[in-house]
């Protein structure tokens, strides 16, 4: 099941991606950071959802294919920030399980996260909403 969220604009949709290497991650966590701040989250609120980009971006490095591409898909609405990270991966590469500390931490930190993978990609998907009020 994908995190889903009202359908925005094409132009509220971001496109990022970047070498699949840990070096790369700090431009999806400020890139993170400013979208979240534009739909006016909370400090807290950013923080959490850059921690968990960035726990869904390790997640996937673990499984990547060597010299291969992060891709980040930022889609903005009214009140939430939907995040798809997807790599190329190895056939029969596996994401940590839904028990996992990993899961844990992505469950606890977004209002909610789903991947996918089949034989040679996996993908991440988080959804956050701002809190209102």
């Amino acid at each position: 099941m994908t995190p889903t969220t009202s359908q925005p604009a094409s132009d509220n949709v971001v496109h990022l991606t970047v070498p699949a290497d840990g070096g790369y991650l700090g431009v999806l966590r400020t890139a993170t950071a400013g979208l979240a701040a534009r739909l006016q989250f909370a400090l807290d609120e950013i923080e959490d959802l850059r921690i968990a980009v960035d726990e869904a971006c390790a997640m996937l490095l673990s499984i990547a294919t060597q010299h291969a591409e992060l891709e980040c898909r930022f889609s903005v609405t009214d009140d939430a920030l939907a995040v798809e990270v997807t790599v190329p991966t190895s056939r029969g590469a596996r994401l940590p399980a839904e028990s996992s500390f990993a899961w844990k931490v992505l469950t606890a930190l977004t209002t909610s996260a789903a991947a996918t993978a089949d034989n040679d990609r996996a993908t991440i998907s988080l959804l956050t909403r701002r809190v209102a009020g």
